[in-house]
């Protein structure tokens, strides 16, 4: 399953967009850009979503299914 992180590595790549310049834009600090792009940092929603906006990227929620696992 694809995460988070590597949804936005490559849609910021498709744009071609820097690390720097996507931080910068969002008003995201780099470190923290940098540890989501390698599922290594735990965002708030609200960063999340200032990422995900920047890149034209939408969050959505889903009811799992019982027996369902993530």
């Amino acid at each position: 399953m694809e995460t988070i992180g590597d949804q936005i590595k490559q849609r910021r790549k498709r744009l071609k967009v820097s690390q720097r310049q996507l931080a910068d834009l969002s008003g995201v600090g780099i470190n923290t850009l940098t540890k989501i792009e390698r599922n290594e940092g735990n965002p708030t929603l609200d960063i999340l979503n200032k990422v995900l906006d920047t890149l034209g990227l939408v969050l959505t929620t889903r009811v799992k299914t019982p027996g369902e696992t993530s």
